[in-house]
Order: C-alpha cells, then structure tokens, then sequence
C-alpha cells in the first residue's frame, strides 16, 4: 500500500491478517490469567460453580492488573530481543522491478 495505492486490493487482506493475528495474540495475553483464576477455582471448590458466578466472586483489578503486566512484559521483551545491534543501519522496504523487496538491517 504504497502512496499511490495501486495494489491495496493485492496487499491488504495479507496485511489485515497479520494485525488481526497480533491483536488476538495480545488480547489472549490479556485474558491468560482471568481463564487460569477460573479454572484454579472450578478445579478446587467442592461445589462446581458455573463461569459467570466464579466471575462475580473474581478479584476483577488483580486480573486486569496481571493481565496488564503480562502483555506489557511480554512487548517489552520481544521489543528488545528482536531488531538490530548498536551501529548496524536498517533499509527500508523498497519497491524495485515490480516487487517489493522487505527491509532489512545490515
């Protein structure tokens, strides 16, 4: 999707997938320790509660502030393992032939 827009119909849809992809990624992330609270207490009670009433005992900051700290955490890592060392220079993607040829760090 260049500034011309010629081959937004050709680019788009791989594009939309990959971000969908990292949305629902994060989203589970966020939601990982809510559905591990909701199984440790399902498994533990005697009585087996039904999801929405072991949601209304739920400590409901504490999961959002676990959740929260999860997705961040996890940004924060892959922020800083992936991408180049010091000094290295990056290329940006380039249209060339036809094609576009992906950026890269040299």
């Amino acid at each position: 999707m260049g500034r011309q827009r010629w081959y937004h119909e050709k680019h788009a849809p791989k594009i939309v997938c990959h971000m969908i992809r990292i949305v629902a990624e994060n989203i589970l992330l966020f939601l990982l320790p809510t559905v591990i609270y909701i199984a440790y207490v399902y498994m533990t009670r005697e009585e087996k509660p039904g999801a929405t009433r072991v949601l209304d005992d739920a400590p409901h900051i504490w999961l959002f502030v676990a959740g929260a700290a999860l997705v961040i955490a996890t940004l924060v890592i892959f922020g800083s393992i992936s991408g180049g060392k010091p000094g290295q220079t990056y290329i940006p993607p380039v249209f060339k032939d036809g094609r576009i040829e992906p950026g890269r760090i040299e």
